[in-house]
């Protein structure tokens, strides 16, 4: 296929299935008032698989035997792609997740009014004050049993290393008081770069760690970061990723070139 025809049709594709499954996707939602999953096993199911299928991406998922879907856990992973979500979505199957993201997010036709409508947590960074209560109130909704997905690079990273992390991630994972497992995603940004739509076909590949307990780490909201960045790095190493450095963990003390922010970036930041 060529490579202008693989461009368009993939673009074609995704926003053909956006109009089309939305209503579907809702109508299903309507279904957990009678007991169902509501929209998890198709949104978790049929459409990140068709997402991935359009660029022609192979997926590939170690560590599953980590997962517990009886356990609510903060999932915590790097960021190279757009496509990254729809991996993710797959790969944590037996979980049904939710996904932190900003909250300009939320007014975005039919992708964010979803979000918004299936309690997806948006963080509003108008303020420090409305940063903080935005953290506690995702807290609460994960002490009342939500999984969510959190890219603590504030970014997709365009170099393919792992990049600094944000705090506010960790404050959040610190007030909930549950686990959190890394995740480690390579070959995304290859299929899609970041905020362009040169697609090809390409692997990408997940594995999931397993689960760290933040309560020993206090209120050491940096000590926390660190430890769990440098799993996430080992992991990226393990599937062929280029890792991270261990020692600039934290965004305020480096920013590589490849972090320039786009306004489709998730990120929480305290």
């Amino acid at each position: 296929m060529p490579a202008w025809f693989r461009k368009y049709f993939c673009i074609a594709w995704i926003a053909a299935n956006t109009v089309v499954f939305f209503p579907w996707a809702m109508f299903l939602e309507l279904t957990r008032l009678f007991g169902s999953r509501g929209s998890t096993p198709f949104v978790q199911g049929l459409w990140p698989r068709l997402m991935l299928w359009a660029p022609g991406a192979k997926l590939e998922i170690e560590g599953r035997e980590h997962l517990d879907p009886n356990r609510t856990t903060v999932f915590v992973s790097n960021h190279q792609s757009t496509l990254d979500i729809p991996a993710l979505l797959i790969a944590l199957w037996t979980n049904e997740v939710r996904f932190v993201a900003k909250k300009i997010i939320k007014y975005v036709p039919l992708f964010g009014w979803y979000m918004a409508f299936t309690g997806h947590v948006f963080v509003d960074r108008s303020s420090k004050r409305a940063g903080l209560q935005s953290l506690k109130d995702a807290a609460a909704k994960i002490s009342a049993g939500t999984s969510i997905v959190i890219f603590p690079e504030g970014t997709r990273s365009e170099t393919g290393e792992v990049l600094p992390f944000k705090k506010g991630t960790f404050a959040l994972a610190t007030l909930a008081g549950v686990a959190i497992c890394p995740v480690a995603i390579e070959g995304s940004r290859l299929v899609m770069p970041k905020a362009r739509w040169d697609v090809r076909p390409g692997t990408i590949r997940v594995k999931i760690g397993a689960p760290i307990d933040p309560k020993p780490f206090g209120n050491d909201r940096e000590g926390l970061a660190r430890a769990v960045r440098a799993k996430i790095i080992d992991l990226h190493l393990q599937i062929g990723g280029l890792g991270g450095d261990k020692t600039h963990a934290l965004d305020h003390e480096r920013k590589p070139s490849g972090a320039a922010k786009s306004a489709t970036d998730t990120e929480v930041e305290a």
